[in-house]
């Protein structure tokens, strides 16, 4: 086969569909172990240059890591990206062979770059902090109830229900510290991150397990990646705000409670939140100069491995 084959899965929870270009062949394979383990068998004889699968709430995980183990070049893209390439090819109707097709094109024409799948126990780890960002929303959630409720028998399900939630996060996070003290890397990562002011435990964990590329890329590259970084909308005579989008939505949210924090507890992002307030920009737009500033401090700090230093700042 052409070195210049390029293959899209679409996973499903059941099945996967899988497109092959040039030839336009489409096929479906289970989604179970043994079948992947034959599909990983099958696809190595067509040799492909890329393997390309969308991000879907983890059913892709098991399915990249299977097949990457196998010797094949997975990468995992954004669905969006892929939904709007599709749209300006002209293809307008979605079914799960057609979105194998688009994810083969996808790669045979945007070739997007291939980086480390997370071993097993970034994926725990991972799921570790996905639970506990759930379980802080649920109990968020119940202390709204509480407010609201007027039954005695309501009010007291709510407050044990709260009590058991603080304790499950506990617990979580218990977990989450084992698994960074565990990894002599993680732990070194975890000390640099934690030396800024400003970054608590959950910014530094959410940075472990959300963006594995810290230090490896510039600080455009970096800003970019987060979301944090602002693009233009400007067209013909319009002058557009800047604005931010995109990017990794979990590390966005922990850079912004950490930001909150630095620019009060931070000497050098309390100045720069203070300079841009008083140069007259919104409160928003510097904290979120400030979330990219941190974000690039951070980057730095990963890149040299040498903790915080307010004179370098």
């Amino acid at each position: 086969m052409s070195a210049d084959v390029v293959i899209g899965i679409d996973v499903s929870k059941a099945q996967l569909d899988i497109g092959v270009l040039p030839t336009g062949e489409v096929w479906q394979s289970a989604n179970e172990t043994q079948a992947l383990s034959d599909l990983a068998s099958r696809l190595l004889e067509l040799a492909p240059k890329l393997v390309v699968m969308e991000a879907t709430g983890g059913l892709e995980i098991p399915v990249a890591a299977a097949l990457s183990r196998g010797g094949l070049p997975v990468v995992v893209v954004n669905p969006r990206q892929v939904r709007e390439f599709a749209r300006s090819m002209g293809r307008l109707a979605k079914t799960d062979k057609i979105d194998a097709l688009s994810l083969a094109l996808f790669g045979e024409r945007v070739r997007p770059e291939r980086r480390p799948l997370p071993d097993d126990l970034a994926q725990a780890f991972d799921a570790l902090l996905a639970r506990r960002r759930q379980l802080v929303l649920m109990l968020a959630e119940e202390k709204n109830r509480l407010q609201q409720a007027r039954s005695r028998e309501v009010r007291s399900g709510i407050q044990r229900h709260m009590r058991w939630l603080e304790s499950e996060i506990k617990s979580v996070e218990r977990g989450l510290t084992d698994s960074v003290r565990k990894s002599p890397i993680w732990r070194a990562k975890d000390d640099l991150l934690r030396s800024v002011p400003g970054v608590g435990r959950v910014t530094s964990f959410t940075a472990l397990a959300e963006l594995p590329e810290l230090g490896r890329l510039n600080r455009k590259q970096i800003a970019s990646l987060v979301g944090v970084a602002p693009h233009a909308c400007d067209s013909g005579t319009l002058r557009g705000k800047r604005i931010i989008w995109g990017g990794r939505a979990a590390m966005r949210e922990a850079l912004y409670m950490a930001a909150l924090a630095a620019s009060r507890f931070n000497p050098a992002l309390r100045a720069f939140y203070q300079r841009l307030l008083a140069s007259g920009k919104p409160r928003k737009l510097a904290l979120v100069a400030c979330m990219r500033k941190l974000l690039i401090i951070l980057n730095a700090i990963i890149r040299d491995g040498q903790p915080w230093n307010p004179l370098a700042a």
